[in-house]
This record gives structure tokens, C-alpha cells and sequence, in this order.
């Protein structure tokens, strides 16, 4: 497998890292990806991390040109119809996620099953999410993906407080109160390591497979 990494900041770098720890053939670190020659691009997978608004206007080369594409980057919900779409008519495999951490995929299962047994309880919801003053989009996509699960299966839409302060890589809280109890399901990530290793991991998924997926969806079946 090859890859090109699209998105050359501190996630890109932390990817590339891990590339090569793994020995995975990296073809090329791009801030401009569209820039890429297609012929090498039709060899390639490619891992994104750049912005919303890069992606926005990247998504349509990425589904023309990539192998197969592996998409970190978050804040487009409001074109995820049309991002499918368009990888789906490319017959591109993608594999999207707000959250690549796989401890981050293990506290969405914790929080649906969780939402699912509270649901007529009288139970009232909140999430917390933290992260660094450097992150764009406010609430973080994690974040939304807590709110639309315990929406889902509690039956109840969670208020979501954002704070962005320092250097903080990403805390995610997730509390249920009643007037007898509160449970808390907290994810805390000491670094974005986890989110390198398990989007390199999703790009190496992409081996055979077709269609749109969330990371959540292969990795928990």
C-alpha cells in the first residue's frame, strides 16, 4: 500500500510518523492535494487531515482521482450527503470518522448502549468536550457523534459545552443525571497518537473494500 497524506500540519506529521514505524511506502506530503499527479494518485490511499473548508473544496478530486480515501478531517456535516454521493458514483472507497482514536470508538459503543437502557428513566443529558485552542470547528465532531447517539437512543438531545483552552488533545465527557444518580462516560486522549495509529489503521482496511463507511461501523460490526 501507498499513501499520500493530504494535510501537512501537526496530525500529518504524527501520521507519517506512523507510516513509517510500519514500513508503509509514503508517495507524497501534500498541503495541496489537488496538486497531485492523478496517475499517482490512482496508486495511492489517501489519509486527510486539512481543514473543513479544504476538504469542501477538495472532496470531488479526492473521489475522482484516490485508490481509496481515509477522512479525518471534520466540520463538513452539511455536505455528507453529497460527499457520499460523489465517492459512491466515483466507486471510491471511503472510510470516515469525527473520531479515529479506537478508545474513542469504544466509548461510542459504551454511550449507545448506555442512551438505549436509560431511555425513559428520567434521565437529562449533557456533554462536555475540551480541546486545544488551534481546533476549528466548535462543537468538535466527536462531540456531535455523542449528541446524535444519546439523542438516538435516549430519546433526549444533549445540551454540548465546548471549551478550547492550551494544548489540551481532546477530553470528551458525556453525563447522565437523574434526581437519584449521575453516570459519566469520559474518553481523555493524552496525545493525538491514537488518532494517527487508528486512521493508518483505517487506511489499511480500505484493502478490498467498497463504498462509504464510518470508522465506527467496521470497527465495531
Amino acid at each position: 500500500m501507498k499513501v499520500i497524506i493530504s494535510g501537512y500540519g501537526r496530525m500529518g506529521h504524527m501520521i507519517e510518523g506512523v507510516l513509517l514505524e510500519r514500513g508503509i511506502q509514503i508517495a507524497a506530503c501534500s498541503e495541496d492535494v489537488c496538486a497531485v499527479d492523478p496517475a499517482l494518485a490512482r496508486e495511492c490511499v489517501c489519509i486527510d487531515f486539512t481543514t473543513p473548508d479544504a476538504f469542501k473544496a477538495n472532496y470531488k478530486f479526492l473521489a475522482a482521482n484516490f485508490k481509496a480515501v481515509v477522512v479525518g478531517t471534520t466540520g463538513w456535516d452539511e455536505i455528507r450527503p453529497q460527499v457520499i454521493a460523489e465517492f459512491e458514483s466515483c466507486e471510491t472507497p471511503m472510510i470516515y470518522s469525527a473520531n479515529f482514536s479506537i478508545g474513542v470508538n469504544a466509548m461510542f459503543a459504551a454511550v449507545e448502549k448506555v442512551s438505549s437502557i436509560l431511555r425513559g428513566h428520567g434521565y437529562v443529558p449533557h456533554i462536555e468536550e475540551t480541546h486545544h485552542i488551534h481546533k476549528l470547528d466548535a462543537p468538535s465532531g466527536t462531540a456531535k457523534v455523542l449528541a446524535s447517539m444519546v439523542s438516538e437512543g435516549l430519546g433526549v438531545t444533549p445540551d454540548i459545552t465546548s471549551v478550547r483552552e492550551g494544548e489540551v488533545p481532546g477530553i470528551h465527557i458525556v453525563k447522565f443525571k437523574s434526581e437519584v444518580d449521575k453516570i459519566k462516560i469520559c474518553h481523555e486522549a493524552f496525545s493525538r497518537q491514537g488518532l494517527a495509529e487508528g486512521a493508518v489503521a483505517a487506511a489499511l482496511m480500505t484493502e478490498g473494500l467498497t463504498g462509504v463507511h464510518e470508522f465506527k461501523e467496521i470497527l465495531l460490526g
